[in-house]
């Protein structure tokens, strides 16, 4: 499952251009110490998950059907060299789901744009090896503006046993649509992109408990920073885009978990109530 996908700026028009190499190797190096991280949560049961923030009560929480986003990280400045890193935890709850149920929707890629429309319009399975996976996905994402790009990334699926699960998911290749759909439809090109999206990885946990399923996703992101003396008009989307692209996404698993393989739902896990902790 590849969720965090879409988190997309919504800047001017002006053509950034490719990351700089400053900005790439503090993203690699910030990624390293998540992926360090998640290494020592998933290696036993105990602990698989992050605790919810506040910890107090957090499962009781999930279990009422509270969605909860977290942002971790918003990081720029000179290290990043013209860049944001955005680093954000969403976690859920759903009741009657099972680590089973997840497993088949994740692998499912075919249905991702039925899962995942508006915001997914394209996917498929480009090469496996076993549960390693090189994907193609077009995303489009709308925030007074319309971006669509073209994304590839390398996913891995992981289980410590039939109750516990987890995937990674790194982006290879993002190529930002002019014209998505029409006959002049093209890739932008390194100069004339616009750094709405730079690096995109996901790491998605799960865990079947209490008569349902535990899920989190982190998703690290990396775009350009906010143009100077726009942060009035930027600044809002620069937060408000990941989070409610990461609560899109926890919302349709949800929905398709129920559809396709929990029918027995009671009627109180039906909607979710939002809660965001900062």
């Amino acid at each position: 499952m590849l969720g965090g996908f879409l988190l997309l700026g919504a800047f001017p028009s002006s053509a950034m251009g490719a990351a700089s190499p400053a900005a790439v190797t503090a993203f690699d190096a910030y990624v390293d110490t998540v992926e360090t991280r998640l290494a020592r949560q998933h290696r036993s049961a105990s602990g698989f998950l992050v605790a919810v923030v506040p910890a107090e009560q957090n499962e009781m929480r999930l279990r009422r059907g509270v969605l909860v986003v977290e942002q971790i990280s918003l990081s720029g400045g000179t290290t990043l060299s013209g860049a944001l890193l955005h680093h954000w935890r969403g976690s859920v709850f759903d009741a009657g789901a099972t680590a089973a149920d997840f497993e088949r929707l994740m692998k499912g890629f075919s249905a991702y744009p039925q899962i995942f429309y508006p915001q997914v319009l394209q996917a498929r399975v480009l090469r496996q090896q076993g549960d390693r996976l090189q994907v193609s996905m077009r995303v489009r994402q709308h925030n007074v503006i319309t971006v669509v790009m073209d994304t590839t990334y390398d996913v891995s699926l992981h289980q410590l046993d039939a109750q516990h699960g987890y995937s990674i998911s790194r982006s290879t290749q993002i190529s930002e649509i002019e014209s998505a759909g029409t006959r002049s439809e093209r890739a932008l090109n390194g100069s004339e992109e616009h750094g709405f999206l730079w690096r995109s990885n996901t790491y998605w946990s799960y865990e079947e408990r209490d008569g349902g399923l535990y899920m989190q996703v982190e998703s690290v992101t990396l775009t350009r920073s906010i143009p100077y003396g726009l942060g009035w008009a930027v600044g809002p989307f620069v937060e408000s885009v990941p989070r409610e692209s990461l609560e899109f996404t926890l919302h349709s698993t949800c929905n398709a978990l129920r559809k396709q393989f929990a029918q027995g739902t009671s009627s109180d896990s039906e909607n979710l109530h939002l809660e965001r902790t900062r």
